[in-house]
């Protein structure tokens, strides 16, 4: 649920959110629009959180990959405020290049997006496709389901040692004691 854009001042909005239900895709569009001004201002610690905060239901729950640095489930309006601080320290960067709104079925919608992120441990990027199942209710969303499409290879790659200086020439590939286990999560 992430991508960057132009804001004004930290905390400013230019679109109205949700007052009384509202229908699915506006709601994810303002939701979209406001996490982009979020970001572009700061995100945590620099812009409030107020700015997504009314788009999410109090009982949000999303849920992300195990295999990404902030994995899991994050519940309430604090857990998606940890889940940004979390993301914003893995990514130096996360774009949303396209987004299709895919379908919507009463009070879910699925959308697929095209993110170009750049990991802030190691400078790698990455490009890659999510799908969302995302549930709106009442006009607020209350659930993200668990998302699609992680990043090509292993996503751990991106947050474990930097590249050779070699471009990766030498030696090709994974190698034994590089810091990478599958089952442990990237830091």
């Amino acid at each position: 649920m992430a991508g960057t854009g132009t804001a004004g001042p930290a905390g400013t909005e230019s679109a109205a959110a949700p007052t009384s239900p509202a229908d699915p895709l506006t709601v994810l569009k303002g939701m979209y629009e406001a996490e982009s001004r979020y970001l572009a201002a700061g995100g945590p610690g620099a812009a409030s959180f107020d700015i997504l905060a009314r788009y999410f239901a109090h009982d949000v729950v999303l849920h992300q990959a195990d295999s990404l640095p902030y994995g899991g489930t994050w519940h309430r309006h604090d857990g998606m405020a940890r889940f940004f601080l979390a993301m914003s320290l893995a990514w130096e960067r996360f774009d949303i290049l396209d987004q299709r709104f895919l379908g919507v079925d009463g009070e879910t919608v699925v959308v697929h997006s095209r993110i170009r992120a750049r990991a802030r441990a190691t400078g790698r990027e990455l490009e890659f496709p999510i799908v969302q199942t995302i549930e709106v209710r009442d006009g607020r969303i209350a659930r993200d389901g668990r998302s699609t499409g992680t990043p090509p290879r292993s996503p751990r790659r991106a947050w474990s040692r930097p590249p050779p200086a070699d471009g990766g020439a030498a030696g090709g590939g994974r190698r034994r004691g590089d810091g990478f286990r599958a089952g442990r999560r990237g830091r």
